[in-house]
């Protein structure tokens, strides 16, 4: 078996973008696949050009692939449906998309034609692994026949100590890109401090902001000690909204993984996808809006807190190690390689 995972990626330092993509990579290859990773400019229409006629063909002509993971999406349909294109010209592989992000539930969900393109794209998948049920359901109401499995949640290889203090303080945290979390400018908390971390931080802040700095994706955890890591977009206290808070009710946002990983229960909105594993694996706390949150900090009592704690130190073990990739795959290959 000649087994293969297909990255486009364009990496840059101290984004967690990439983190994703490789730590699936570094995963697969654990199980046998080999990594083929394209550094592609898809902003270059030369380029691009120069990718379609020779770079992409050229990779597919003469191998053997008999499974293909696809890393979706390449962030340009002209290129995604030309590595389609060629893979069914000149192989047999089976050909699996593993989805990062659907774009027509974010950058382009009022675009139909777009969507219509993406739809296509991953109907010419022979099986794909989404985030949860929620997109899943959202897909096949969209008219996907393609089998699908879930992931569940990201896996994060976290090379740091897990945090394992037990002791309840009340605390919490927020990693992420600051320039799109502007509901951090309206927190008036009086009893607790956010501790955030993140690029592009706003030149003020209210007090009950503490900025400590941005940090790599294998860095960052190492300076995460507080009981709990929040997950919010948006630029409002009461729900996450704009398009990357209403792409919540679909996705699996990486930081959950971030924080998991490094053994912090999470705060999480709940209508968003993601509400569903902290409630069902009791790692975290759900919230209808960030304005109550001082109050559920302050009830939460050191009992309970550890039962929380203790659970996300399980779920930790297991996306260190790869445990929902491997589980996702594994489902996906018994339905479709050996039907």
């Amino acid at each position: 078996m000649n087994k293969v995972v297909i990255t486009v990626s364009d990496y840059k330092k101290n984004n967690a973008g990439p983190k994703a993509k490789l730590d699936i990579e570094n995963i697969l290859s654990r199980r046998g696949f080999s990594k083929l990773n394209l550094n592609l400019n898809v902003k270059s229409k030369l380029l691009k050009i120069k990718y379609m006629l020779f770079t992409i063909p050229n990779i597919f002509r003469k191998s053997n692939y008999t499974e293909i993971i696809f890393q979706y999406p390449a962030y340009s349909s002209v290129l995604m449906n030309c590595f389609v294109k060629n893979i069914r010209k000149y192989t047999n592989a089976k050909l699996f998309f593993l989805v990062h992000d659907i774009e027509s539930l974010r950058k382009f969900k009022d675009n139909s034609q777009f969507i219509k393109n993406e739809l296509q794209i991953l109907n010419n998948a022979d099986g794909l692994i989404v985030h949860n049920q929620h997109m899943k359901n959202w897909l096949q109401q969209k008219g996907i026949t393609t089998p699908m499995v879930n992931l569940q949640i990201f896996d994060y290889l976290n090379p740091q100590p897990l945090n394992d203090s037990f002791a309840y303080n009340q605390t919490i945290c927020f990693a992420g890109n600051l320039r799109k979390s502007r509901f951090l400018k309206k927190l008036n908390w009086i009893n607790h401090k956010l501790t955030v971390f993140g690029p592009n931080p706003l030149s003020n802040y209210p007090a009950a902001i503490d900025y400590q700095g941005q940090y790599s994706p294998e860095e960052l955890p190492s300076h995460l000690k507080s009981n709990f890591g929040l997950v919010w977009d948006g630029d409002s206290l009461d729900t996450c909204n704009g398009s990357f808070g209403e792409y919540m009710q679909y996705n699996a946002p990486h930081k959950i993984s971030l924080y998991l990983s490094s053994g912090i229960p999470v705060v999480i909105w709940e209508k968003a996808a993601m509400a569903d594993f902290i409630k069902n694996n009791n790692v975290g706390l759900v919230i209808n809006n960030l304005n109550d949150l001082e109050i559920q900090l302050s009830r939460l009592t050191d009992e309970e807190y550890s039962i929380i704690k203790q659970n996300a130190i399980n779920v930790a073990e297991k996306l260190r190690v790869g445990y929902y990739t491997n589980k996702a795959i594994d489902q996906l290959e018994k339905e479709i390689t050996h039907e």
